[in-house]
């Protein structure tokens, strides 16, 4: 009702036989920590004196020491030291007789100017749109209301042009669906601007082709590699919106234990759509995300945009058989100690080295461990006949 107040009243320089009070000014805008003197004048027709009148402010009845009568039909109000307006449309200023009838309201506008917005970055999902986001410059809050405008123009040549889809859902963000030119640059800024004043970003310049974002990988499917229980196989699908660019992707993976939130990133997966994991802890659930940068579309030489991480996929390692047997690793004076122990040296280093996606020594590594499991489920199979 207090923003609709401001809208229906009106304050006339001159009185007409259906305006008979206003207020002056009208709809201030006024810096934080400033002061101001209103006056509220009514006809003499309405046959008021201003000493029976009273001022409000969003509803609060002002102190009367705050008042002024100027004349028998004039009565002002002075206001110290400003603070923000409490709601973007405007506090509301207004003017009462005796009774409590409203004569005349104005609204004020206390606020800052904007400050230079900041951290301007801008992606595009298909070659052909573009999404621009920013951050108000300083605290962000300026307590009136304030327009951004994000503004673009091709580098060399072209008319200056508005971004117009500003209803993304997120503040500070807008949308350019179409009508881009691709293999020249763009510069593009935001302008911010209320009733106080106006300030602009930095201007960024960019190719569409150099700032290619895609959806993450679909149908990422983690799963056991046989009955080794250290390792995982991780397959996933290229985004389907890129398919027909000419572009080699960058994957990453990350992974983590199901009851931790430390993941471990994997890099060097390059533009293959699978990856072998190795040295996890057997019997244990694990988290897996992928995600993807677009690198050469068209040509260009700069890699993409990393695009989100895809939804978690999960799965365990299978439990070591020694863990459920509970057997020992051979004492030092059993029967081939030496070799046993110079294999598991020889064969950590190529576990090291067979960590993450690498092809280094894994099918080596396979080899052995399955070797390994074999040999320790016969030796358990010959303790429990001799039991």
């Amino acid at each position: 009702m207090l923003s609709l107040l401001c809208l229906m009243l009106f304050v006339p320089r001159v009185f007409s036989s259906s305006t008979l009070a206003g207020i002056f000014p009208q709809d201030p805008a006024l810096r934080m920590g400033s002061s101001l003197t209103a006056t509220c004048t009514v006809s003499p027709e309405r046959g008021l004196h201003a000493n029976t009148m009273y001022w409000t402010m969003n509803g609060k009845r002002l102190p009367s020491s705050t008042y002024d009568l100027l004349s028998p039909n004039c009565l002002s109000v002075t206001l110290h030291h400003l603070n923000g307006s409490q709601q973007q449309s405007g506090d509301n200023l207004v003017c009462h007789s005796g009774d409590g009838h409203v004569l005349a309201g104005s609204c004020l506008y206390v606020g800052m100017p904007p400050e230079k917005p900041v951290n301007l970055t801008c992606w595009s999902r298909n070659t052909k749109d573009l999404s621009c986001k920013w951050t108000p410059g300083g605290r962000g809050e300026t307590f009136i209301k304030t327009k951004y405008t994000l503004k673009y123009k091709l580098r060399w040549y072209g008319r200056e042009r508005e971004c117009e889809d500003y209803s993304t859902g997120q503040r500070y963000t807008c949308y350019i669906p179409r009508d881009l030119a691709l293999f020249t640059p763009y510069e593009i800024w935001v302008e911010a601007s209320n009733q106080l004043g106006t300030a602009t970003s930095d201007v960024i310049t960019l190719d569409i082709l150099d700032v290619v974002t895609t959806d993450p990988p679909d149908n990422v499917h983690v799963s056991r590699v046989g009955e080794l229980e250290d390792q995982l196989t991780v397959h996933w699908g290229s985004p389907p919106a890129l398919k027909d660019f000419l572009f080699q992707a960058k994957y990453q993976i990350r992974y983590r234990l199901e009851d931790s939130t430390e993941w471990k990133v994997v890099d060097d997966v390059g533009n293959q759509t699978s990856c072998r994991l190795a040295g996890l802890r057997a019997g244990t659930v694990y988290f897996v995300q992928v995600r993807c940068n677009p690198v050469g579309i068209y040509g260009s030489r700069k890699a993409g945009i990393w695009s989100d991480w895809s939804h978690p996929s999960a799965a365990s390692t299978p439990h070591s058989e020694r863990l459920q047997s509970g057997s020992c690793e051979p004492k030092p004076g059993e029967q081939n100690s030496t070799l046993r122990r110079e294999l598991k040296q020889f064969f950590g280093w190529v576990r090291k080295h067979a960590y993450g996606c690498s092809g280094m020594s894994i099918k080596l590594y396979d080899q052995w461990r399955v070797w390994l499991q074999k040999s320790h489920k016969t030796r358990n199979q010959v303790d429990s006949i001799r039991r």
